[in-house]
């Protein structure tokens, strides 16, 4: 893949899991938008500390952000709602 090239996902998370928006070892990506069908907790992680900056209720986008994600230091989704959820994103390959 190449700078400027899109990446996104679309999953359905289980209830208490998360979307993992982590690119490959040696890529880096600028996610833009993260898309819920319900409830959900963002986390700054870097595979053992979790940072919690933000949480909804309902379904909705975190629309034009720049959350910059490497292999080692990403954003996470957590489905805090009870039941399977679908969760996705979009945002561009930065390096």
């Amino acid at each position: 893949m190449a700078v400027g090239d899109v990446k996104s996902g679309l999953s359905s998370v289980n209830a208490s899991a998360y979307l993992d928006i982590q690119p490959p070892s040696g890529e880096e990506w600028v996610i833009h938008n993260i898309f819920h069908e319900s409830d959900v907790q963002l986390e700054f992680y870097d595979g053992t500390n979790a940072l919690v900056f933000d949480t909804d209720t309902g379904a909705g986008v975190y629309a034009k952000y720049a959350f910059h994600v490497t292999n080692t230091r990403r954003v996470r989704v957590k489905n805090t709602a009870t039941t399977p959820k679908l969760i996705g994103y979009d945002g561009v390959q930065s390096k």
